[in-house]
């Protein structure tokens, strides 16, 4: 039985990453030993998306981006600008190894609920 998914962020800071994680975003964590750590995610859904070439992307759920980026931006994290999409408003956080991930307020359907 499947109970659960794991996403990676490959980066070429993990660790800047790794205390981007567990302090902007207060993902509890466990160390899988080493010092790898393993963060806990809100509740996740997956959509598959039609595209040219593979790949995955990871986008954070809010249900209010202005106050989540106000929230943001006090910590001195910088996001994109917004983009409107039919499905949402969305913006883009550069992690400290460089990678990227998406933090959006939906306009569709969700399988999660707001906390």
């Amino acid at each position: 039985m499947i109970f659960g998914a794991h996403f990676i962020v490959f980066s070429s800071d993990a660790d800047a990453d790794r205390a981007f994680l567990s302090d902007v975003f207060g993902f509890d964590n466990v160390d899988a030993g080493g010092g790898w750590l393993i963060f806990g995610l809100p509740p996740a859904e997956l959509a598959v998306h039609p595209a040219e070439s593979a790949g995955a992307e990871l986008y954070l759920m809010c249900d209010d981006l202005p106050t989540e980026m106000r929230t943001l931006g006090e910590r001195g994290i910088q996001c994109s600008e917004v983009e409107e999409a039919r499905w949402g408003s969305v913006t883009k956080i550069r992690l400290p190894g460089g990678g990227e991930v998406g933090l959006y307020q939906p306009r569709h359907a969700t399988m999660v609920e707001p906390g």
